[in-house]
């Protein structure tokens, strides 16, 4: 930070809101207000307080100096601005969410983090990038969630000389009527999968992200709203790469999480194996929930309890992936080109909320953000050509950003 003979500031006193030390000692310098309640709380609906700022559960004191506290504000006075899930809410969505985890793990053999990472999209309303050999039940495991919560599915598969209007529709012209019809082409599904994007062309590519992200598609002169809830999940083959069109980065970053499947274990595959022939696969499974409960809970995810610690350790996190040079060695740092936007904060945000709510709890503790880091920062630090050179992956070095913050 500063010189401790001259007391003169550098330039990172002046866009570091971090210490590294951990002693709290920047209190001040680019310091923000969190906003959280005040007044009484109903005591069952209280999460269970965080340890300090490099202290574990245990009263265990962290003792490394290369990690990075944020000082949070002394007066809390601003209120939330909703309440906390109630008991019997937080018991409806447990029940909401086992049977559509019931569901999938009827037709889908292991991928339990698949599972987890398209639960936490369809809660957060957020789309998902998934990079895969074939034949890991990625369109099974698609066509499933959408079967399982009353929803329409889709599937694109995606080729150099697809359109834009394959995707998102076209006017016809019906000679008996001497008018133009609209048909809405296949992305108007609740549940859409984008089979190997990157063999698609980028004006395909940019027709389906904008769909995406504005949840809507202009056909002639007039706009079609998607269905809600409006999941895509998005596929690419780490293989074969000839004849792709890479998506970059500003497109990635519109993808909430983006995970990595492996193959299955043995006895995972010779469950595949007995449920084929027992015809599991066969039959077509009806809703066990409706679309108007996805909508609640996508209502209640909104309201899970985030602590102002954990606020500020997702913002650090994202802070760490733009400044690697001030938290990581210098070994990794110089594989970094450029580090997450604000847009991964809001997906860790949202994410670990969702996360939080699939595993029974109305609060987010530092775990769920933990667990999210690979899926929400693996397509958002850019590596350079020299990481790939020297075989050294993005999650080794985002394991290394996260350990640069404390844990609350």
């Amino acid at each position: 930070m500063g010189d401790a003979n001259t007391g003169e500031s550098t330039p990172d006193d002046h866009h570091a809101p971090w210490d590294r030390d951990g002693t709290g000692g920047g209190a001040g310098v680019g310091a923000f207000t969190v906003e959280v309640p005040t007044g009484p709380v109903d005591d069952a609906q209280v999460p269970p307080a965080h340890a300090a700022p490099g202290e574990s559960t245990n009263g265990a004191v962290h003792d490394d100096v290369a990690v990075a506290s944020i000082d949070l504000p002394a007066e809390r006075t601003a209120p939330v601005p909703s309440p906390y899930l109630t008991s019997d809410e937080l018991r409806w969505a447990q029940d909401t969410i086992s049977s559509i985890s019931g569901a999938f793990t009827a037709k889908v053999v292991g991928q339990s983090r698949l599972h987890e990472t398209l639960l936490i999209a369809l809660l957060t309303g957020g789309h998902v990038l998934l990079e895969s050999v074939p034949g890991l039940a990625k369109t099974t495991a698609a066509q499933t969630m959408a079967q399982a919560v009353g929803g329409t599915f889709h599937r694109i598969q995606c080729t150099p000389d697809l359109l834009p209007s394959d995707i998102v529709g076209t006017q016809v012209y019906n000679q008996v009527s001497g008018t133009f019809e609209t048909q809405l082409g296949p992305v108007h599904a609740n549940v859409v999968l984008l089979d190997e994007i990157n063999r698609s062309s980028a004006k395909t590519q940019s027709a389906m992200l904008e769909a995406m992200q504005e949840r809507q598609t202009s056909i002639g002169d007039r706009s079609y709203a998607l269905p809600d809830p409006f999941l895509v999940l998005a596929t690419q083959n780490p293989i074969e790469q000839e004849g792709t069109y890479p998506l970059p980065e500003a497109q990635m970053d519109r993808f909430t999480l983006k995970d990595v499947l492996d193959y299955p274990s043995p006895a995972e595959e010779a469950e595949v194996l007995r449920r084929i022939d027992s015809g599991v696969f066969e039959g077509i499974s009806g809703p066990v929930v409706s679309i108007p409960d996805v909508k609640r809970l996508q209502g209640l995810v909104s309201r899970v309890y985030v602590d102002p610690a954990i606020v500020n350790y997702i913002v650090g996190i994202g802070y760490v992936t733009r400044h690697p040079r001030d938290y990581i060695e210098a070994r990794l740092a110089a594989y970094v080109d450029y580090g997450a936007s604000p847009r991964a904060s809001i997906a860790f945000m949202a994410a670990a909320r969702a996360r939080a709510l699939v595993d029974g709890r109305n609060h987010v503790v530092p775990d769920d953000v933990k667990a999210l880091t690979h899926r929400v920062l693996r397509h958002r630090v850019s590596l350079g050509f020299e990481a790939a050179a020297d075989d050294v992956p993005v999650e080794h070095v985002i394991d290394a950003m996260v350990g640069g913050i404390r844990t609350p």
